[in-house]
């Protein structure tokens, strides 16, 4: 398990202005090696799935 503050960021999180950076988590690190991963935002709890396709599905 990587924890979340040392997780490596990858370079295309960077904006085309050099002051701005964005986080970046790969989705497998969320999920922890499965295809599942809870977010909490505001009281709220949603769920991130990676598919068979490798596509993110986020619902509420």
């Amino acid at each position: 398990m990587t924890d979340m503050n040392q997780m490596n960021f990858d370079h295309a999180a960077t904006t085309t202005a050099a002051t701005e950076v964005f986080p970046t988590y790969h989705a497998e690190d969320l999920a922890r090696g499965g295809n599942q991963a809870r977010i909490l935002l505001n009281g709220q709890i949603y769920s991130l799935r990676i598919t068979r396709a490798g596509k993110l599905i986020l619902t509420k």
